[in-house]
């Protein structure tokens, strides 16, 4: 087995073959001795491994980033898992790109006690508490490998549009910032991140700990206010071909008055949240702005921005409103010869629809869900209750069972049922009191 022993993360293996996954694995393939993918068993497995067979294990990525063109290109898979049977213990490195409500099955199923080869496993999108949890079931063994966390995957990506091919992935675009961290003090694999991700014209910065990290995704603030109401949940369980776009002002999309009231609110309780796990919040306009998508200065102004955390909540209000109106268009495209600027929000709600003779919830707002109803099981165990987290809860889960009784509960896939919320939440703060040597909430 031939192997490029000077490489930064050895032998890499990443887990999750959709488009993210395609196109991290071709990233670390240029950093990497040995390239692995592997997926869960289901359909989208057994379509993979059939292409692979017949395409000799290549993967390919197009990137449509006109700084980071350079980077589109193929990569060779040593090795593909069709499910968690069969892994060789040669695998250094461990990249999850699925979402973060399946890392603990995931570690699972990894049986890491019989991989002993692995000393760096990376989290690329994370929820906040993700590395608290994967060191809580990783135990003695999270002293020996280092639990990296990203803020967010730091690109935006999708297979192409015809589906012609799943082991090609599209990406359309590359996060300004992204943050990362280590539960190993003084790691020497974080400056590695960092000048790859700076290679391309990604700001990088390192934060103190995992959970400032993870406390930096825009879907965190952004997803729940705008997608787990009454409007967006009518398209995405709605049995219509839906007309409607996720970012666009109402009744073209959800951004309301009382959606952005319902934002600064739940960024504030997400706030007292971080403060009493020792995290300091964002100011979320700057973190919109600055870190995300800008807007021109005479559209807000940098005092305005700067000042934004001790702003009342009604000029808070305005000035987010004033923001999501501002991206409808993207601010600094060129017009065309008609004077029209590219459309920024003409992204289409998907809808729940039946795959493999089941319902699938779409990621937007199912993924969201999960998270702010882990977040709202912490604040309770923090003495501390998210009301208004958990009125969006309250919301999504009515539109949730009304969907199920009217689909049939023999239609919808068994993991929809599966809840482990209460079980993250406690060990996620039972780890944290113990690494912090202080008891929690109000005791």
């Amino acid at each position: 087995m031939s192997q490029r022993l000077n490489t930064p993360f050895g032998n890499t293996l990443v887990i999750g073959a959709g488009p993210a996954g395609i196109h991290v694995a071709i990233d670390w393939s240029r950093r990497s001795a040995l390239i692995g993918l592997l997926n869960r068993t289901g359909t989208h497995a057994d379509k993979v491994a059939r292409e692979l067979h017949e395409q000799g294990c290549r993967i390919a990525v197009d990137m449509q980033v006109p700084r980071a063109s350079h980077l589109s290109g193929e990569a060779q898979l040593f090795r593909f898992y069709n499910g968690y049977a069969g892994i060789e213990d040669i695998w250094n490195t461990i990249v999850f790109c699925t979402p973060g409500d399946s890392y603990l099955e995931a570690i699972r199923e990894l049986m890491l006690a019989g991989m002993r080869q692995v000393r760096t496993i990376i989290l690329i999108s994370p929820g906040i508490g993700s590395n608290l949890l994967v060191q809580s079931v990783l135990n003695r063994q999270a002293t020996s490998i280092e639990l990296i966390s990203f803020s967010t995957y730091y690109a935006s990506s999708r297979f192409p549009s015809d589906q012609s091919t799943v082991l090609k992935t599209v990406v359309n675009g590359l996060k300004r910032k992204v943050s990362i961290s280590s539960n190993h003090a003084n790691s020497s694999v974080l400056p590695l991140i960092q000048a790859f991700l700076e290679s391309q014209h990604i700001r990088c910065e390192i934060v103190p700990t995992p959970l400032e990290a993870e406390s930096r995704s825009i879907t965190t603030y952004v997803h729940p206010p705008f997608f787990m109401n009454e409007f967006s949940l009518y398209e995405v369980f709605g049995q219509h071909s839906s007309r409607k776009f996720l970012y666009k002002l109402y009744p073209e999309g959800p951004i309301s008055q009382h959606t952005i009231r319902t934002m600064v609110l739940l960024w504030k309780e997400i706030s007292v949240l971080l403060r009493l796990l020792g995290v300091q919040p964002l100011n979320l306009l700057k973190f919109l702005n600055d870190d995300n998508y800008p807007v021109h200065e005479e559209t807000l102004s940098r005092e305005d921005i700067e000042t934004f955390p001790v702003a009342d909540e009604i000029k808070q209000q305005y000035l987010l409103y004033i923001r999501y109106s501002s991206i409808l268009i993207d601010p600094f495209s060129e017009p065309d010869e008609g004077g029209r600027y590219a459309d920024f929000s003409a992204i289409a709600y998907q809808q729940a629809r039946k795959k493999d003779g089941y319902w699938t919830i779409p990621r937007i707002p199912y993924e969201d869900y999960k998270r702010l109803k882990l977040l709202h099981a912490v604040g309770e165990r923090l003495g501390f209750p998210m009301l208004h987290a958990l009125s969006l809860i309250e919301i999504f889960e009515h539109k949730l069972h009304a969907f199920i009784e009217q689909a049939g509960r023999d239609h919808i896939h068994p993991d929809l049922f599966r809840d482990e919320t209460e079980e993250h939440a406690e060990a996620i703060t039972a780890l944290h009191s113990r690494q912090n040597g202080r008891k929690i909430g109000n005791e």
